[in-house]
């Protein structure tokens, strides 16, 4: 799943960053790095750009950028958060 496809309010763990290194590592300066859990905020009017927020900061990313993002599978969450 990436991280475009997540409906507002929805959150994933964040697996891999799909982008050109230089993009990639200013998103991980910015708190994208694998293992976080990153939640979907609101959106522009149309729905483009939108926000996320992350390691405690709101970022705001495209939804071309968002489609690179992949998050881990829904099971692997789930177990990660049981006791």
């Amino acid at each position: 799943m990436t991280l475009a496809e997540l409906p507002t309010g929805g959150s994933g763990v964040l697996e891999t960053l799909d982008l050109p290194e230089g993009l990639a590592f200013r998103l991980m300066e910015l708190g994208f790095l694998p293992g976080t859990r990153v939640v979907v905020g609101r959106g522009a009017p149309r729905g483009d750009p939108r926000v996320y927020l992350v390691d405690g900061s709101e970022v705001a990313l495209r939804r071309e950028m968002a489609l690179n993002i992949h998050l881990r599978p829904k099971e692997a969450r789930e177990e990660e958060e049981k006791p």
